[in-house]
């Protein structure tokens, strides 16, 4: 069976409250959970946290569960070099997602410590880029997957 986390970390709860200028008024609950219905050959589990230890302790959980991983890792993408080192560590390809242009925003928001760690990064193109992340792991890795 195919297997897909997606992760989301800091104030990525409060889609749909938060800023909808920039992150739109759909709440991110709802959206994934429209997700299965669009992938059902795909089994989805999905997390938040606004704690970094958290979000940590749940990688290392995806070793030997999860064939692929989709993280919006929020603010902690430009801070925490312990995420960026438990995507290595459990090497299982990541996805890095971000529902807002991250390079058009603020300075500090241009450095990812987690982008090296992924297999490809997705930016600017709102909850969809969520389903492109399935869509690769559906397509690019059709034999191993």
């Amino acid at each position: 069976m195919k297997s897909i986390a997606i992760i989301n970390g800091p104030n990525l709860n409060l889609i749909g409250i938060r800023e909808p200028e920039v992150y739109g008024n759909g709440s991110l609950d709802q959206f994934l959970k429209l997700l299965p219905q669009k992938f059902p050959s795909v089994s989805i589990s999905f997390f938040q946290s606004n704690i970094e230890g958290e979000l940590i302790d749940f990688l290392h959980g995806c070793i030997g569960q999860n064939e692929g991983i989709i993280l919006n890792a929020g603010g902690y993408t430009h801070t925490s070099i312990a995420l960026a080192d438990a995507i290595s560590a459990i090497a299982i390809p990541t996805i890095e997602v971000h529902i807002s242009n991250v390079l058009a925003r603020e300075d500090y928001r241009k450095t990812s410590f987690i982008a090296s760690k992924c297999v490809g990064s997705i930016s600017g193109l709102g909850l969809w880029g969520y389903e492109l992340a399935i869509e690769y792991f559906l397509k690019q890795n059709k034999e191993s997957f």
